[in-house]
């Protein structure tokens, strides 16, 4: 894992790009642009909320943010993670080498909780949060709307003073 650059910024955004169609890890709908995207990147600060990549043969397979919760200073020790891989290299552990590593990384960037956003109907990600002792901690019932049907969202959490 390492910081993400501004090169790494079209291929992190071809990987999410590649979520889109199944409906499971993104509220968007269609494919967004890099352009719409560079705000967004260089909003993370690798000391506090970085953006790292995972890469493999010097090929970046998989992406992870750190961001803030609800943009209050009294949320500073909370922050919403996200974990985005390559199709070609999902289903092989690295979601878990990528989360066991953020949570990890989480003391040092003065984190207390760890937060993440998943509809329900993705269960792998619902058992990838489990497995590492994630609880669901809210549901938003019905709040997306794709294609005409209605999901809930998850809100999954993890209090790292209980780890």
């Amino acid at each position: 894992m390492r910081v993400a650059t501004t090169q790494d910024l079209p291929r992190i955004v071809e990987i999410y790009n590649s979520t889109i169609s199944s409906r499971t890890a993104t509220a968007d709908t269609v494919p967004v642009s890099i352009e719409s995207k560079v705000a967004w990147f260089n909003a993370h600060n690798p000391a506090t909320r970085p953006l790292l990549v995972k890469e493999r043969n010097s090929t970046l397979i998989g992406w992870l943010s750190f961001e803030n919760f609800y943009g209050r200073p009294a949320y500073s020790h909370t922050a919403e993670i996200s974990i985005y891989i390559d199709e070609k290299f999902r289903g092989m552990g690295l979601g878990k080498e990528m989360l066991q590593y953020a949570i990890e990384l989480a003391p040092s960037l003065n984190l207390k909780n760890l937060l993440g956003f998943v509809f329900r109907h993705n269960q792998a990600s619902i058992a990838l949060l489990s497995n590492f002792g994630f609880e669901q901690w809210g549901l938003l019932p019905n709040i997306a709307t794709m294609d005409g049907e209605s999901y809930a969202l998850c809100i999954y959490g993890l209090s790292l003073s209980d780890t």
